[in-house]
């Protein structure tokens, strides 16, 4: 059972990966113009598991089908919200992208409510979306459906990652999901790797966008899923387009419109509204019995 002290500590913690993340997310803009979106995807992940593998290497014999699939999932979403993200980054900006990412996470927490209150924050949501997108000149439609791919890919790692932190010990289930994920990347970096603009700038670069954006990240989600729900990831995360934003102003020196800085607003308090107001689902009889006799 999780006290209010752990839930405290998960918010905080998850903050601070806020902030790296988008920080990380805003150096990949500078990378990717120079080696390619899947190269600096695949870059993360090698980060993330010399991160991860020294303390805490898969046991596969001791991993049944039913523990391990979750985990080869997992991987499977990473390379699709990673690599989509990225390069609706490349194409919309860091801010505009992050927003349209936002729906990810936005849609778990909303996704078994019936209050008139989340419909019309629903609304408003998309509301700010189609304000960031379509109001202000065209469309640029390849970079809103990546974003709204790496949306989805979003919501199934949040609801991946809380499956594989309850099932698996320490990193496990990270270490098996890094593997299939540099699996899949691996082809793809290769094939760019002779177009790509090689110096030793960018190589650290790449290094630090893997530990900033990657490796301490998602070793930190599984002890912040442990401890927090889904619901409470989703409040913290709902501050995400904003810090993006910022972030990139500060590095990218991307330009926001009134009208695209009011979107973002609407999109973080109309999200922010919907699931802070969510009240806590009653736990049954056997639930409650088994936090008392665990």
């Amino acid at each position: 059972m999780t006290t209010r002290r752990d839930e405290a500590v998960g918010a905080a913690t998850q903050f601070g990966t806020e902030l790296s993340i988008n920080f990380g997310s805003s150096l990949a803009g500078i990378a990717i113009p120079f080696v390619g979106t899947p190269i600096v995807v695949a870059a993360r992940q090698v980060v993330m598991l010399i991160m991860v593998l020294p303390v805490s290497r898969p046991r596969f014999r001791s991993l049944t089908w039913r523990t391990l699939w979750p985990a080869l999932a997992l991987g499977l979403s990473l390379v699709v919200m990673n690599a989509a993200f990225y390069e609706s980054v490349h194409l919309l900006g860091l801010g505009i992208a992050a927003t349209i990412e936002f729906l990810g996470p936005f849609s778990v927490a909303l996704f078994t409510s019936r209050r008139l209150l989340d419909v019309l924050c629903a609304i408003a949501v998309g509301a700010g979306v189609v304000m960031l997108t379509g109001l202000e000149g065209q469309i640029n439609v390849p970079g809103v459906l990546l974003a709204l791919a790496a949306a989805a890919s979003w919501a199934a790692y949040i609801l991946l990652t809380r499956r594989v932190a309850l099932s698996l010990p320490g990193l496990q289930g990270l270490s098996i999901a890094g593997i299939v994920s540099l699996v899949l990347l691996v082809p793809l970096a290769a094939l760019t790797l002779q177009d790509a603009q090689w110096s030793w700038g960018i190589v650290g670069l790449l290094a630090l966008i893997g530990v900033l954006s990657s490796g301490l990240p998602y070793s930190l989600d599984a002890f912040i899923l442990r401890r927090i729900s889904p619901r409470l990831y989703s409040i913290v995360t709902s501050f995400g387009p904003v810090t993006a934003a910022l972030f990139g102003w500060l590095v990218l020196r991307e330009n926001f419109t009134p009208l695209q800085v009011t979107a973002i607003v609407l999109v973080c308090v109309a999200a922010c509204t919907a699931i802070a107001t969510q009240r806590p689902r009653k736990k049954s009889r056997l639930e409650e019995t088994g936090e008392i006799f665990p």
